[in-house]
């Protein structure tokens, strides 16, 4: 409990600190009160309760005070002599074991304690340490086996009390009911804390659970932040190197006779990628800063969008020949999948298909799926080079809307890409 300072500290004697500051805290521990230290006891496993032999001896020297009060004031047979005394003192000897070794501990409490009744000492005066010997029996144990335990100790006990007197053995198969709750009181505890533990567990592993989900999550934001940032920059970078080359080549081509018009165009253009590039950047990025959203995703880019990446395409020197034929507007995830995939497939002709490349692009929707179909007539990326992230990066956007998408070079020495992306999202889609 955290208990906050207003002014200063009282020193030893009441004299106040000003050189304490006012938001000083003192940490003040506060303990379990009894309720909730007898319910841990309890619901603990009495093997692993630390302390747990200290424990044992005090409660054994707690029981034999207990039944020296019982041999002195009941009277339940004759009061115990000296070799009386000395069987019923060592018969609680074994409890500080009782954790460890409970049949061990019932075994010698009973071997000590058949000769003591055998004398006709006082009977009931080791009465509640055997109970506290049974107790620990059943609840650390298995039911079939203390069922069986107290079936021999009842009946060793009868005939022990048989050999003193008939009366006797009767008035324990009378009270052996004692005997029978104390074991049931003990199965039945031991099933609550394993009712206890189950729930323990359960809730440990629903957390392990959420944590394993919460870092899944974050992997997986963190791959689709890279995939949109690898497709926004390659695409802008790709086309304002283009642009800056034609602008460069202008400007050599024929410095007397200065295209002015040219170059001021390809500068526009310039301009007008880096400020798209820079808004789409600010999108994708704000998911990083903004984290109450539920789904900080911002607007996801579109077939609407198709339009505009063709038209930077041509500005880049690709003839584009677009076929976009579809009925219905898929779901967000799956336009912006396929506005994606065309971005790279585009990016990825004018950079490697050749000065001025022919792209045919198709977007049309076919038996419940968008198939989308990007080819051109380079000759493809140089053999042997470092292969980037962009054919890895479009089969992860088509796998993550349940979708399959193929890549390769055509026969005719093209490239083709084809996608088909369904149009009803299935379980587990990002």
């Amino acid at each position: 409990m955290t208990r906050p300072l207003r002014g200063a500290l009282p020193s030893r004697k009441g004299a106040l600190r000003p050189d304490v500051p006012e938001d000083d805290t003192v940490q003040e521990t506060t303990r379990p009160k009894l309720g909730e230290r007898i319910m841990a006891a309890v619901n603990r496993d009495p093997r692993t309760a630390p302390h747990g032999t200290r424990n044992d001896a005090l409660l054994a020297v707690v029981l034999a005070v207990v039944a020296v009060c019982l041999g002195v004031f009941v009277d339940d047979g004759h009061r115990p002599d000296a070799l009386g005394w000395t069987l019923l003192f060592a018969a609680h000897v074994p409890l500080v074991w009782r954790r460890r070794r409970p049949l061990f501990t019932l075994a010698a409490m009973v071997a000590l304690v058949v000769p003591y009744h055998a004398l006709d000492n006082n009977h009931a005066a080791p009465t509640p340490a055997a109970f506290v010997a049974l107790y620990t029996v059943a609840v650390t144990g298995r039911p079939l086996r203390t069922v069986l335990t107290g079936l021999t100790v009842i009946a060793f006990a009868a005939s022990v009390m048989l050999t003193i007197s008939t009366h006797e053995a009767l008035e324990l198969l009378r009270t052996s009911g004692w005997i029978i709750a104390v074991l049931f009181c003990g199965i039945d505890v031991r099933y609550y804390r394993q009712y206890v533990a189950s729930i323990v567990e359960r809730a440990v592993r629903a957390e392990r659970t959420r944590e394993e989900e919460a870092r899944r999550r974050v992997a997986e934001e963190r791959l689709r932040i890279a995939r949109d940032l690898h497709d926004l920059l390659a695409h802008s970078i790709t086309l304002i190197g283009v642009q800056t080359s034609v602008a460069a080549h202008v400007l050599a081509a024929d410095p007397e006779r200065l295209d002015r018009e040219a170059v001021a165009k390809a500068l526009d253009d310039i301009t007008e990628t880096c400020r798209t590039a820079r808004g789409e950047l600010r999108t994708t990025l704000e998911v990083l800063r903004d984290h109450d959203l539920p789904d900080a995703r911002g607007p996801l880019p579109g077939l609407d969008g198709l339009p505009d990446l063709v038209a930077a395409a041509r500005l880049a020197g690709a003839h584009v020949d677009q076929d976009l034929r579809v009925r219905a507007d898929p779901p967000p995830a799956v336009g912006a999948a396929a506005y994606r995939i065309v971005q790279e497939a585009l990016t990825n002709a004018v950079r490697h298909a050749g000065p001025r490349p022919a792209v045919r692009l198709r977007l049309y929707d076919e038996h419940g799926a968008l198939r989308v179909s990007v080819t051109d007539d380079g000759t493809g990326p140089v053999p042997g080079g470092t292969p980037g992230f962009g054919l890895l990066g479009m089969r992860e956007r088509a796998r993550s809307v349940g979708g399959t998408l193929d890549a390769g070079p055509r026969p005719d020495g093209g490239f083709e890409v084809t996608a088909a992306l369904p149009f009803t999202l299935g379980e587990g889609t990002v």
